[in-house]
C-alpha cells in the first residue's frame, strides 16, 4: 500500500476527520488532504508529528521494508573448559565473544602462554581472571580491560571456586579497540 492509502486508511480506521487530524498535529486540511490522495511529497517534517498521532512508526507510516531478526544465534563452543559465545558473525571482521570460565579453569592453572596473529582486548564482566602477558602475571577483577598484540606470549584462566565472565575483542593485527574517555571539545 503506497503512502497516501496508508494514511487515509489509518485515519479512517481511527474514525478521525481530516479537520480533527489538523487540529491535533499542527498540519493544514488541505495539505493532509493532499498527502492522502498523493498529490503532496511527504517530508520528514511532516511525517514525525502523523507518526505521533496515529502511534505507528515512522518505517510503519512511510512503508519501509521490516528489517530482519537483529539477534544473534549464538551457537556456544567449548574450548579448553571455557565456553565462548559468540556475538557477532562477520567474517573477516574484528570479533566479539562473552567466555564463561568455570571454577578453576584450566584444571592446571600452570600457565602455558601462547601466540598467534591477531589483537585482543578482555573486559572482566564477572569473577576474576589470572592474565599472563610476556613478563607480567595479573589478576584482573570485574571491570578491568586488558589490550594486547597476540603475538606477545600470552594466558589467561580462572584459579577461583567460582565462574568468570569475560568479553573478548579480536581482530586482525593492526585492528585496535579505541575507547574515547571524555568529548571532543
Amino acid at each position: 500500500m503506497d503512502f497516501g492509502p496508508r494514511l487515509r486508511h489509518l485515519r479512517e480506521q481511527r474514525g478521525v476527520t481530516l479537520t480533527a487530524l489538523a487540529a491535533d498535529t499542527g498540519i493544514s486540511v488541505s495539505t493532509l488532504s493532499r498527502l492522502e490522495s498523493g498529490g503532496r511529497r511527504p517530508t520528514l517534517e511532516l511525517l514525525l508529528p502523523l507518526a505521533r498521532a496515529h502511534g505507528v512508526t515512522l518505517d510503519y507510516l512511510a512503508g519501509a521494508e521490516p528489517t530482519a531478526d537483529p539477534r544473534v544465534h549464538a551457537k556456544p563452543v567449548v574450548r579448553h573448559g571455557v565456553t565462548h559465545i559468540p556475538l557477532t558473525q562477520r567474517p573477516g571482521a574484528p570479533m566479539a565473544f562473552k567466555l564463561i570460565f568455570p571454577p578453576n579453569t584450566p584444571a592446571d592453572d600452570t600457565p602455558t602462554p601462547q601466540t598467534h596473529e591477531g589483537y585482543e582486548w578482555l573486559y572482566v564482566l564477572a569473577g576474576r581472571l589470572r592474565f599472563v602477558l610476556g613478563e607480567h602475571d595479573m589478576m584482573l577483577q570485574s571491570g578491568e580491560a586488558v589490550e594486547f598484540d597476540t603475538r606477545v606470549p600470552h594466558w589467561f584462566g580462572n584459579p577461583h571456586p567460582y565462574a568468570t565472565e569475560v568479553l573478548s575483542l579480536f581482530g586482525p593485527q593492526g585492528e585496535r579497540v579505541h575507547v574515547r574517555a571524555r568529548s571532543r571539545s
